[in-house]
């Protein structure tokens, strides 16, 4: 009799603890990444008062069955619902982070001052330190740093997400080192037939951000087909000329022809002339020497003998007359090397554009300075003493390639700008500050800048247990590792190894499924009332026993 009080008291136990665990999980029906629990009940001790006997073979009796009585029960486990995830709710905050399982159950890494704890709650915010940290209770969110050397993840012992220093405040500035010119050039258009030409302007940057802008002219030759493209200016922040005081033969450095030392052989020199340096005489295979002449631009005198004249074009054959007259008369703008033993003479300049063709036929880009689709915009020579830039320029190629000769209404729309063809290389950037911060699906974290940069800050690393149940809770949403759950490395796993993924302006709701709690209540209610009316009839049995003797 007493055994059933004892029984009853400990189902009164046993569905209180069940109840307990019941409560706690409707209280946090509304928590964060809650996990519910359940409790698993099993029977205990049991009195045996006959033990089992076997069959007896000689009295042909068969075995009789121990009888025991039950002592009553207790709460075997409380297991968590851990790997069950709650439904998500959108909350639009950009670092609440939402969870998405695929195989593997993953938890957020953070750290409350002494050590590493895990959570599911993603609800996350930057604070004053910018660290990244759990808006619930401030423990920093731990993940991976970036590799300085090569600009990628660096998959290490897990340490504080500090997204918000001064080092990732701004975006580093880079030169420009590609452009495109692209458009139709008119050849009707006005400005490509007057000596300004038609005007391009190209925006640059430098090493240290500063912009600058290129000033190009194009214009006509009078031929089909055929242009050319000058450097006219290149201006800084102040829309100062910072190649204003450089010659001609300093700016062909710049964009020209001037380090081409084309052979004028090339230029089709007549084989039967030669050049001598000492006197700048031509020498006819006859020995004669001729000097052009002083009267008549057209022809040059021999030597002592003025009225035996020799055209320019017997001496240049298939040169035009300009680059003739400036080679003749030996200005700044051309000059004449000649190699006596050799006969090989050379011709370098300071020629100050490019010669710019199209097919005549299809209207579609032929070459710029010869055969190439690119030329160079040497910004490099600023840097090697032209002018005082502390060397913060890069040499810019510039390709040509994507604009056409077409009727165009006398309007072209020819245009440069920065950058290669698609759009994106060497486009260059002034210094950037921070505009924004963007987590995607891996746990990457990004920064964006007004620069258009957007630059690699971190990445939020989780962790993975064989045996994520075995977590102990120590509150606060958080679990901590114990011997069944399996150890913490110290480094993690990237979500998206086994498809998992993070989902931003997203927190995952608790899983406490409410029908399925209040359906327990009443179970565990009416288990609780049946264990008190046992002890209720176990006291009426007592109170017949003391009655007996009265």
């Amino acid at each position: 009799m007493m055994r059933s009080m004892y029984s009853a008291v400990s189902g009164l136990k046993t569905h209180q603890t069940r109840m307990d665990v019941i409560g706690n999980n409707i209280a946090n029906v509304n928590t964060v990444a809650f996990k519910s629990s359940s409790v698993t009940f099993s029977d205990i001790l049991y009195q045996t008062t006959s033990n089992a006997s076997g069959a007896n073979a000689t009295t042909g009796t068969g075995g009789v069955n121990a009888k025991q009585i039950g002592l009553g029960t207790t709460a075997a486990a409380t297991k968590v619902s851990i790997t069950s995830a709650g439904a998500s709710e959108t909350t639009g905050n950009p670092f609440d982070i939402r969870l998405t399982d695929k195989n593997s159950t993953n938890f957020f890494i953070v750290n409350n001052g002494s050590e590493n704890v895990f959570t599911r709650s993603g609800s996350f915010y930057v604070d004053g330190s910018g660290n990244l940290c759990m808006s619930s209770t401030g423990y920093t969110v731990m993940g991976w740093q970036v590799d300085e050397t090569t600009g990628e993840i660096r998959k290490d012992t897990v340490s504080a997400l500090r997204i918000m220093q001064e080092k990732n405040l701004t975006s580093a500035p880079e030169a420009t080192t590609q452009a495109t010119i692209a458009g139709v050039l008119d050849e009707n258009d006005t400005d490509v037939k007057n000596d300004a030409g038609r005007v391009m302007n190209l925006n640059f940057y430098d090493n240290l951000g500063y912009q600058y802008t290129a000033k190009f002219a194009i214009k006509s030759t009078g031929t089909d087909g055929k242009y050319t493209v000058e450097l006219t200016s290149v201006l800084d922040s102040n829309n100062k000329n910072i190649i204003a005081d450089l010659n001609k033969q300093q700016i062909a450095q710049i964009f020209g022809n001037y380090d081409a030392n084309a052979t004028l052989g090339q230029y089709s020199l007549s084989k039967d002339y030669k050049y001598n340096d000492a006197d700048q005489t031509y020498e006819d295979s006859t020995g004669k020497k001729f000097k052009p002449s002083a009267t008549d631009s057209t022809v040059f005198e021999e030597q002592g003998n003025p009225t035996n004249k020799v055209s320019i074009t017997d001496i240049f054959s298939g040169i035009t007359t300009t680059i003739a007259n400036n080679v003749k008369n030996n200005t700044n703008n051309y000059q004449l090397a000649f190699d006596a033993q050799t006969g090989h003479a050379t011709l370098t300049g300071e020629q100050t554009s490019y010669d710019l063709e199209f097919d005549t036929s299809s209207g579609k880009f032929k070459s710029i300075g010869g055969e190439n689709p690119s030329v160079m915009l040497n910004m490099a020579a600023l840097s090697s003493g032209l002018i005082n830039t502390n060397g913060n320029f890069q040499n810019i190629t510039v390709d040509f390639s994507q604009c056409l000769n077409y009727e165009n209404g006398g309007k072209s729309t020819i245009g440069a700008d920065a950058g290669a063809v698609d759009g994106t290389t060497g486009k260059g950037r002034k210094l950037g500050a921070m505009t924004g911060i963007f987590i995607d699906t891996s746990g990457r974290i990004y920064g964006t800048y007004d620069n258009g940069n957007t630059e690699l800050l971190g990445q939020i690393a989780v962790a993975q247990f064989s045996n994520a149940s075995g977590l102990e809770k120590v509150g606060e949403s958080c679990y901590r590792t114990t011997l069944n759950s399996g150890e913490f490395d110290g480094i993690g796993v990237e979500i998206s190894a086994d498809g998992s993924s993070m989902t931003t302006g997203e927190l995952e709701m608790s899983n406490v499924d409410l029908s399925s709690e209040f359906t327990s209540m009443i179970t565990t209610q009416r288990g609780f009332q049946a264990n008190s009316r046992v002890i209720t009839t176990s006291d009426t049995l007592l109170e017949e026993l003391v009655n007996l003797k009265r």
